[in-house]
């Protein structure tokens, strides 16, 4: 089953390019491990092309797109033999690699999320199955290669981009749905999406936007009372004391102590 965005030249060619960018992040993984030619294929296509089998599977789309669609494996493995032969040039493209990466976060999300919805899914489904399309292939990839997944380990926007992309998706697939504008206004509308999912995973790694983690606790106590500041104070006297105590007892002179 194809999403109508699917048959949308432009959409294709951004999606071709996000395969292509997975596809070439996968294999240059592998070569990095040392691997050879069909661990460099397969985890390429697993890297590109996982998420969305994971998604027909779960969606009851057998066989998968990602076997079945001959576009998207041509790319896919002829990205895996480029970086077999071109991994020094490739791991020198940090930005364009980056580009491409983002438009695949945003095509994917997008597809994944309206081909859920398209299934007949309700919205929190299909906002899971384009998150799965988005990032199950890295997540996977990283688990082949024994490293932890990019998905938690960058503090840089990279699900939460993705994220914004499946919800404006499911908003303007109901909105479309509920007539308010025609199909063609929706492919526009999910091109919007993906160039926004781009944009905001580049600006994070450009200015060094990362998501916050856990509360720093010990900088977060409220300021203790009088009185539990004066049962500090007490304590650590004592405690001092203590300490004084034993260091004389231990400084006297043994002579001293038998004379005694």
């Amino acid at each position: 089953m194809k999403t109508a965005l699917e048959g949308n030249l432009i959409f294709m060619v951004i999606e071709y390019l996000g395969i292509l960018s997975c596809g070439l992040s996968g294999g240059l993984a592998a070569v990095r491990k040392g691997y050879d030619i069909i661990a460099i294929l397969l985890v390429s296509w697993i890297s590109a092309l996982g998420g969305g089998v994971v998604r027909d599977v779960l969606l009851g789309q057998v066989p998968p797109s990602g076997i079945t669609d001959k576009g998207s494996v041509i790319v896919t493995l002829a990205s895996g033999l480029v970086v077999a032969v071109a991994h020094p040039e490739i791991s020198r493209m940090t930005w364009s690699m980056l580009v491409t990466d983002a438009m695949a976060l945003g095509s994917f999300a997008v597809n994944g999320t309206a081909k859920a919805l398209m299934c007949g899914t309700g919205g929190m489904t299909a906002i899971f199955m384009g998150m799965a399309t988005a990032l199950v292939g890295g997540l996977l990839r990283d688990i082949l290669l024994n490293q932890v997944p990019a998905v938690i380990q960058d503090q840089h926007w990279y699900a939460l981009p993705s994220l914004i992309g499946c919800l404006l998706t499911l908003a303007s697939t109901r909105a479309q749905q509920h007539g308010l504008y025609p199909a063609r206004v929706d492919m526009i509308l999910d091109l919007a999406i993906v160039a926004l999912v781009v944009v905001l995973r580049i600006i994070s790694v450009k200015f060094d936007i990362v998501v916050p983690g856990a509360v720093n606790r010990h900088s977060a106590r409220l300021p203790l009372s009088d009185a539990q500041l004066a049962r500090a104070i007490r304590h650590l006297m004592r405690g001092r004391s203590n300490i004084s105590v034993t260091i004389k007892h231990t400084d006297e002179d043994p002579n001293t102590k038998k004379s005694r």
